[in-house]
C-alpha cells in the first residue's frame, strides 16, 4: 500500500513573535540556520516515501508563499488550501478525502510543519515500523516521544507493552501536567510525550470521523463528492468554513479504541517558543544563543535574535531579545511562553499591523 505524507502547515506560531507573523509564520522561519522549517520537514521524509506523494495542508493566505518557498519540492496540486482555519480534525479529514477520492486508499503519515528532529535515521526507522503496524492491524498509530525530563509543556500518552510487538497499547492521553505530576510520569516509565505525529490508512481515519465526529464527517463527505469535479472549489469554499472546530486529538484519538503507540527516541522537539531554541542552535560558552548582528558583553544564558540592526546586550542574564520586521521583543527566558499573550493583546487592541 502506498505511503503518503501529510504536513500540517496552517498555524501562526504566535510564540515566535515578532519574527513569526501572519505574513511570515513560523513554518517559513529558518531557525536552525539550514533551511526553513517546512522544507526541513519535507526533506526528512526522503527515505520514507516518494516526495511526489507528500501533501501540505495550509490556509489560503499562505498557499502562494508555500508554493514559492518550498521551491518545487511539492506538486502544486498537493498543496491543499483551506478556506478557513478549522483545527486539525478538518485539516486531516480534508487530506484523507483528497487521497482516497483521487488516488485510492493509502497509509497517511501526519506531521507538523515546524518540529525539529535530530536523529533522522532513527526517525525513519520508527516511522517505517509505524507504517508496518498500520498495514498489519488497520489501527490508528501515534508516535510517542521518549521523555528525557519532566516537561510541563507537552501532553502525555500512557501506554502498556504488548508482548512480542514493536508497538504499545495506548490507555490514555493526558493534558499538560504540573511539575510534580510530570516527575511522576517520568519515573513510572509508562508515559511518553505526545508528538502529534500519526500514522493510519485514509479509509480508517475517515471511518472514525463517521463514528466519532459525524458532524465533521458530513461536511467532509460533501467536499469529497466534489473533488475532481468542476465544482470542487465552489463546494470547498461553501462547506469548509462550516466544519466544527475540533482537534483530531480530542475528537478522535482520545476517544478511539485500540490506538497503538510506537515510542521514538530521535531527538524530537516542537521548538514551540524562544526558550526552546537550543534544540536547533548551539549555545556559546556563556550559555547564549545568538543569530544576526549581535554583540554580547558579559551576557549569560540569553537568546538574542537580530535582524538588520546590531543588537548589543551588556551585563544581562536570562533574557530573550528579538528584532522583528517592525517590533522588538524583550522578556525573561522563563516568561517566553507568554509571548502569545502579546499577540492576543495586539489583536484585541486592533493593532494588526504589528502581527
Amino acid at each position: 500500500m502506498k505511503t503518503y505524507g501529510v504536513i500540517m502547515a496552517g498555524g501562526g506560531g504566535t510564540r515566535f513573535w515578532p519574527l513569526s507573523t501572519k505574513a511570515e509564520p513560523k513554518q517559513f522561519l529558518n531557525l536552525s540556520g539550514k533551511d526553513i522549517l517546512v522544507n526541513e520537514t519535507i526533506d526528512r521524509q526522503h527515505d520514507l516515501m516518494d516526495q511526489k506523494d507528500i501533501f501540505i495542508v495550509t490556509n489560503e493566505t499562505q498557499a502562494k508563499m508555500m508554493k514559492e518557498r518550498t521551491g518545487g519540492r511539492i506538486a502544486a496540486d498537493h498543496i491543499l488550501a483551506e478556506p478557513a482555519a478549522r483545527n486539525t480534525a478538518a485539516c486531516i479529514g480534508y487530506a484523507a478525502m483528497e487521497i482516497l477520492h483521487k488516488y485510492g486508499d493509502g497509509v497517511m503519515c501526519i506531521f507538523a510543519a515546524d518540529a525539529y528532529i535530530r536523529d533522522e535515521a532513527e526517525y525513519t526507522r520508527v516511522m517505517k515500523e509505524a507504517v508496518r503496524a498500520v498495514e498489519e492491524t488497520d489501527a490508528l498509530v501515534t508516535i510517542g516521544i521518549h521523555p528525557t525530563f519532566p516537561s510541563t509543556g507537552y501532553g502525555y500518552i500512557r501506554s502498556v507493552e504488548e508482548t512480542g510487538k514493536v508497538w504499545r497499547k495506548v490507555e490514555e492521553f493526558v493534558e499538560k501536567p504540573d511539575l510534580e505530576t510530570a516527575k511522576s510520569y517520568l519515573a513510572s516509565g509508562s508515559y511518553a510525550w505526545n508528538s502529534g505525529m500519526f500514522v493510519w490508512k485514509a479509509s480508517t481515519i475517515l471511518h472514525y470521523f463517521e463514528e466519532l465526529l459525524p458532524d465533521v464527517y458530513a461536511c467532509l463527505k460533501q467536499i469529497g463528492a466534489a473533488l475532481g469535479t468542476e465544482k470542487e472549489q465552489e463546494v470547498l469554499h461553501e462547506v469548509y468554513p462550516t466544519i466544527p472546530k475540533i482537534s483530531v486529538d480530542y475528537g478522535i484519538m482520545e476517544r478511539a479504541k485500540g490506538v497503538l503507540m510506537l515510542e521514538g527516541d530521535f531527538g524530537w522537539n516542537d521548538v514551540g517558543s524562544w526558550d526552546t531554541l537550543d534544540a536547533v542552535r548551539t549555545r556559546d560558552a556563556a550559555g547564549n544563543i545568538s543569530s544576526g548582528d549581535t554583540l554580547l558583553l558579559d551576557a549569560k544564558n540569553c537568546v538574542v535574535y537580530g535582524g538588520k540592526k546590531l543588537i548589543a546586550a551588556v551585563g544581562v542574564e536570562n533574557l530573550v531579545i528579538v528584532e522583528g520586521r517592525d517590533s522588538i521583543l524583550v522578556c525573561p527566558v522563563d516568561q517566553a511562553q507568554r509571548v502569545k499573550e502579546v499577540v492576543e493583546t495586539l489583536e484585541k487592541e486592533g493593532r494588526t499591523e504589528r502581527l
